[in-house]
């Protein structure tokens, strides 16, 4: 019994010194684990761990924590952790803040200040955390030294050229052949047509009796009837008067629909040329009778 009662003592001794460090503290309070206060930059993630002593009787209430996501102009809370004990006593507050300022010069900055509430007895208390400094630097000197390369902004690369030779001929090929069919094109639809209306009779009887005047004199109403039996002429191949008509119509069978119109003017020109005394024909029949011979000509060619 004897030898049993020392092994005995140090157990007692033991388990009351585990049972005073265990006991809750008799006043609220906080130790704050800061972070260093200089050699921060742009994007840096800095952490403040906070131990908490919290009597017992008192609750945490969590709406007083602060939220992740708040960001000042320098400073963003990004995660908020509270560890707990078994028995749901806060013991740990850990805030993650990161950097967002990218200064010129050496600037100081501040984790803001915490007031953390607590619900139960003896009554209603609050907790202050003071704030804690910060310096953030710039990424570079704010005077870079003079040699080349390190100074001012160089100036952006010139882009890689590529190699277009081969676009360029082609565009070159193609832009030939567009050309070779417009030429082919405008010779079919404009050149040739304008030419061919030049050259056919009833068009230069045509261009010939539009530009007499309204009231034409002896000379000028003959030479109009001139330019029409040389078209006539022109077109049959032969001397045409009125006995070869039919002849004239039938070889020519567009001119069919004008075979009565064109008596008319056979009749009017024998009157014109061998009647007695001055005749006065009617030179806008004769003007419209050569433009329908050119219509009927140029739907034929």
């Amino acid at each position: 019994m004897t030898q049993r009662a020392p092994a005995l003592a140090a157990t007692l001794l033991i388990l009351a010194l585990a049972g005073q460090a265990g006991a809750a503290p008799q006043t609220l309070g906080a130790r704050s684990d800061e972070p260093r206060a200089f050699g921060y930059t742009v994007g840096d993630v800095v952490t403040r761990r906070i131990a908490l002593e919290v009597p017992s009787g008192l609750r945490l209430d969590e709406a007083s924590l602060p939220r992740a996501g708040s960001r000042g102009r320098a400073l963003e809370l990004q995660r908020v952790a509270l560890r707990k004990s078994l028995t749901g006593v806060p013991e740990e507050l850990q805030l993650d803040y990161q950097v967002f300022l990218a200064p010129r010069e050496l600037r100081v900055l501040e984790m803001p200040a915490l007031v953390l509430r607590f619900e139960g007895s003896p009554r209603e208390q609050q907790l202050r955390i003071d704030a804690w400094p910060l310096t953030v630097g710039p990424l570079t000197p704010a005077d870079p030294s003079p040699r080349e390369g390190l100074g001012e902004l160089r100036p952006d690369l010139a882009p890689p050229m590529l190699d277009t030779s081969t676009v360029r001929t082609r565009l070159a090929a193609e832009a030939v052949v567009v050309l070779l069919l417009l030429a082919y094109l405008a010779q079919v639809y404009l050149v040739l047509p304008w030419s061919a209306r030049r050259r056919r009779p009833f068009g230069r009887a045509w261009t010939a009796l539009r530009a007499l005047p309204d009231a034409p004199d002896a000379a000028q109403r003959r030479a109009a009837y001139q330019q029409l039996h040389a078209a006539l002429n022109a077109v049959a191949g032969e001397v045409l008067f009125e006995p070869g008509l039919a002849r004239f119509v039938a070889r020519q069978p567009r001119f069919a629909p004008l075979r009565d119109e064109l008596a008319g003017f056979f009749a009017q020109s024998r009157a014109e040329f061998f009647g007695s005394g001055p005749q006065a024909g009617d030179m806008r029949w004769l003007l419209a009778l050569c433009r329908r011979c050119r219509d009927l000509e140029r739907g034929a060619a």
